[in-house]
């Protein structure tokens, strides 16, 4: 493949994807179809189809596409911390700062969110990011999949600011394991 139609393929795959975002804003992650999806993007089921194998493969692709823009976005928030602690926390506000400022990411955790449950429960590439913020020597995936229900719970339940939902970080993430306890 030469590199222009590798471009094109991008495109295309990025034009499908934002297609999805705007359908996913108007009717929910659960409801738009593959057939919706292509109307929408202007493209063929079939073209459609040559990007993603199926809707939870499309899901999935825009939910990365997002983690790798959001996760971007964290690291520079978090880069000159250098207290474990303290980058955990910062992390968390900083992905949900991420995630609240951009209104398309809103139906997915509005309601049930029972596709972003999925999304965060399937994906190595999410929780392989919110690992690599908890690192300080040992591999937990526990524990990442602990801080995961944490930004999903804030997400579905906000706290009454920014430094109410920090207070509770910092009480009931950090302390516990500076003291070498679960989180429990």
């Amino acid at each position: 493949m030469s590199w222009l139609e590798a471009e094109r393929t991008e495109l295309a795959a990025e034009r499908i994807l934002d297609a999805a975002g705007e359908l996913f804003v108007e009717r929910g992650v659960d409801k738009p179809g593959m057939d919706e999806v292509a109307r929408a993007a202007g493209c063929s089921r079939a073209t459609l189809y040559r990007y993603f194998e199926n809707r939870q493969a499309l899901i999935h692709a825009f939910a990365h596409r997002e983690a790798r823009l959001i996760t971007k976005q964290v690291a520079q928030a978090t880069a000159e911390v250098a207290d474990p602690g303290r980058r955990v926390v910062d992390a968390v506000v900083a992905c949900l700062a991420a995630v609240r400022e951009r209104p398309h990411l809103a139906a997915w955790y509005a309601g049930d969110s029972t596709v972003l449950r999925e999304v965060l429960r399937d994906s190595p590439i999410i929780r392989g990011t919110a690992q690599s913020y908890l690192a300080d020597g040992e591999i937990d995936p526990d524990l990442a999949d602990w801080v995961l229900r944490i930004i999903m719970s804030f997400l579905t339940e906000p706290g009454e600011d920014a430094a109410a939902e920090r207070r509770m970080l910092e009480r009931f993430l950090v302390l516990p394991r500076a003291r070498g306890q679960s989180a429990e």
